[in-house]
């Protein structure tokens, strides 16, 4: 049987298609080598615990290796320090290979069983002694890896469990002690002692402040990408424009481990199902590509689902990223500002040129969905979207023209001068609510954050194979209108399109609204202005 695309738990190399990581691997040793303890602190599924599996493999030629995971520790093992360091000595036992076990002392082996079944009781001063016996007495130097150290949240004995370590390291060059200690989840252990201790006093005073800065990037670039898609294609015997789909998939992923995968996986095991593409070569397309974003943005998975419940749980972090997204504003990236760090560290959010940005166009237009959902039931734009629905859809294709003019018709009717300050940051979710069920289920949308010339916001639509750009903009004048005709223009030029469509929100008090079809250089606009 040949490979697949894996999206749940650990990626194996033999078992599974994956970009190649041994770039990384090297870095990371390099970190070993010269004694470094470190986090690596991730989104969920940003391929943490395949890179440590990846990492034991390499590490266990030359080093003694305990490979661990605190997610099955119950809260139990957090009562007292005795508890936790007997479940600890539990979980170093269970991960000893025969390789591990012959370069231990037999009385190290021996200690830690005790330990173990709860012949033997040790606090942190205990650990402190058994930790300096097993490393002194160890035939190679001792790695520890944790992973899943999210699952000690809210617990002190943990943060005691890291200061003991903390000594060791300090202690390292005159009592024997890991050469290395790597945990790994999606907060740092700084928002960790945060949840526990949040008062000004001990905000920052991490016990894990001897942990170097992890820099190494584990998203995908565009050349993994291809490599691992040219891999697909020789086993399956076909032949693929590997570039371009590489590029697709970074363009709407930004290289997430887990939707690359994904998309990846949909490609190849459900959309290569679907009639309208009759070989596999057929779905390594773009429309291919644009059919598994379809199904992606509609399945419900664990990612996804941790996206609504922090933004449930991060009122401040919600109202930016709707600020972001629907009212256009741009912030600086400050990495101390409470908000964007969580946002960053949960992997929403990114530094785009010093200016905070959604991560990427999946969770982008994931997010746009979420939250116009929050304003589908009872809007009076998006209810008559909806009704009228089939008018738009003529022999399976998309009437453009007639959405501007129908949002037009909709919009003056609904809308009057009094409705200005709130239509004045809402307009892009106004026309988006009215959009949305014209296309559901058939079309993708997405906003068009950045092209090459880093200017703001085209939305970008694409219906059974056709593509159409909508430019939004707020009424400031001919000469703001001429920019954004010209704006407009440029857009065009790079996606190709002779047609484009311009909609303006004017709240001058002597405006002018209404259709205009215009040529613009060579290019044909619709002009709404409302």
């Amino acid at each position: 049987m040949r490979k697949r695309f894996n999206v749940s738990g650990t990626c194996f190399p033999e078992e599974h298609y994956m970009v190649n990581i041994d770039g990384r691997l090297k870095q990371i040793t390099a970190m070993i080598q010269q004694g470094e303890y470190f986090c690596i602190n991730r989104a969920r599924q940003f391929g943490k615990t395949t890179l440590l599996e990846g990492l034991f493999r390499t590490l266990k030629k030359t080093y003694t290796v305990f490979f661990l995971s605190f997610e099955g520790l119950d809260r139990s093992s957090y009562e007292s320090s005795y508890d936790f360091n007997q479940n600890f000595c539990t979980l170093l036992l269970d991960s000893l290979d025969e390789d591990n076990r012959d370069s231990i002392s037999e009385e190290s082996i021996n200690k830690l069983e005790k330990i173990a079944d709860g012949t033997l009781r040790i606090n942190f001063t205990g650990l402190n002694q058994l930790i300096r016996e097993l490393c002194q007495s160890a035939r190679r130097p001792v790695i520890l890896l944790i992973d899943e150290v999210d699952n000690a949240c809210n617990n002190q004995i943990f943060l005691d469990f890291l200061g003991t370590l903390r000594m060791k390291y300090l202690q390292r060059k005159r009592i024997a002690t890991f050469q290395s200690v790597i945990l790994t989840g999606v907060y740092d252990i700084k928002n960790l002692k945060l949840k526990i201790r949040p008062n000004e006093e001990h905000r920052y005073n991490s016990p894990w402040n001897i942990a170097a800065k992890f820099t190494v990037d584990m998203s995908f670039s565009t050349v993994e990408i291809k490599a691992m898609l040219l891999e697909y294609a020789a086993d399956c015997n076909i032949e693929i424009n590997a570039a371009e789909i590489s590029q697709l998939i970074y363009d709407y992923t930004s290289g997430y481990p887990y939707l690359v995968s994904q998309i990846c996986k949909l490609m190849d095991e459900v959309v290569s199902k679907n009639s309208e593409f009759p070989s596999l070569c057929s779905v390594w397309t773009q429309e291919g590509f644009l059919a598994a974003i379809k199904l992606l943005l509609k399945e419900q998975n664990t990612l996804f689902d941790d996206i609504i419940k922090k933004l449930s749980d991060h009122h401040k972090l919600k109202l930016l990223i709707q600020d972001i997204l629907f009212v256009g504003n741009h912030y600086p990236y400050q990495a101390d500002n409470e908000t964007i760090q969580l946002g960053t560290m949960f992997g929403f959010l990114k530094d785009r040129d010093s200016s905070v940005a959604v991560a990427n166009r999946i969770f982008e237009v994931r997010l746009y969905d979420y939250f116009l959902s929050e304003d589908m039931v009872g809007n009076a734009i998006y209810q008559a979207a909806s009704a009228n629905r089939n008018q738009f859809i003529v022999h399976g294709m998309l009437q453009m023209k007639l959405v501007m003019e129908k949002f037009f018709e909709y919009y003056t009717e609904l809308y009057n001068p009094t409705d200005e300050a709130f239509v004045e940051n809402q307009g892009r979710k106004l026309f988006l609510l009215f959009l949305k069920p014209i296309i559901n289920g058939t079309g993708n949308y997405y906003i068009e954050a950045q092209t090459r010339d880093q200017k703001r916001t085209d939305i970008i639509v694409d219906y059974h194979g056709q593509q159409f750009i909508i430019e939004l903009k707020l009424w400031h004048g001919k000469e703001y209108e001429e920019r954004g005709k010209k704006q407009l223009f440029e857009y065009l030029n790079y996606y190709h399109k002779e047609q484009g469509y311009l909609l303006s929100f004017n709240f001058n008090k002597k405006k002018t609204i209404g259709i205009q079809e215009l040529q613009y250089e060579n290019k044909r606009i619709l002009e709404v202005i409302v």
